[in-house]
């Protein structure tokens, strides 16, 4: 069987402890339907050191996480989607059943920002972030 998530996508979870989280896929097993997916699921392993150049310690690495427990996330509408086949050329792309999108082909667009800062602007709220407030002590207040 086919799957319709392959190594690269970005998909969110749908179920468990980080649900509604994204990640890119690091590793797709058709033959047992689990995916790995980055930052997501991380398992803590005991590792022995086995001589004296080796570290002993605990290593956390990504578990693996069944294909039904997430959804692509479109790379055109950025929502949860679910994936449609369709054939261009004699071959199967996949697409985005809310915008259409050909998933499979090149990589959207990003639309630019047309509003431009003014330098003013830019120094004005680059200034006020370097503000670092302090508490006023007793004594400065005058107060005893």
């Amino acid at each position: 069987m086919s799957l319709r998530i392959k190594k690269g996508d970005t998909v969110i979870l749908m179920v468990g402890l980080e649900k509604g989280q994204t990640g890119k896929v690091l590793a797709v097993d058709p033959a047992t339907n689990r995916i790995k997916v980055e930052n997501l699921n991380m398992v803590s392993r005991h590792h022995k050191g086995r001589s004296a150049q080796e570290q002993s310690g605990i290593i956390k690495t990504e578990g693996s996480i069944d294909i039904s427990n997430v959804m692509l996330v479109c790379p055109s509408c950025g929502k949860p989607t679910r994936i449609g086949v369709m054939e261009v050329d004699g071959k199967n792309h996949r697409q985005c059943k809310k915008c259409g999108f050909d998933i499979d082909s090149k990589k959207p667009e990003k639309k630019q920002d047309t509003k431009k800062k003014s330098a003013r602007q830019a120094d004005k709220t680059s200034a006020t972030s370097r503000v670092k407030r302090t508490r006023k002590s007793k004594a400065e207040d005058g107060e005893n």
